[in-house]
């Protein structure tokens, strides 16, 4: 069995895990990624489980709230 794991990349907080015993990429959405997108936001581990770089609800609020923090490397403190 095959896992995705998604985590905030500004916070690092689990977000979440999708089980599967196939991966579909096209159901995921990972094939409207650009070449880019994807060596940013997708990894692989040893076992073949994907890792996914997102946005958690709470980091996403902060930067709604305070858009000048889009230019920071990391807004958390």
């Amino acid at each position: 069995m095959m896992a995705v794991y998604y985590t905030c990349k500004h916070c690092k907080v689990d977000i979440g895990r999708l089980d599967v015993n196939t991966i579909e990429t096209t159901n995921l959405g990972f094939n409207q990624l650009t070449d880019h997108e994807r060596e940013e936001y997708l990894s692989y581990d040893d076992q073949g489980h994907v890792h996914v770089k997102s946005i958690c609800e709470d980091c996403y609020e902060m930067l709604r709230r305070n858009p000048d923090y889009h230019a920071l490397d990391s807004f958390i403190q």
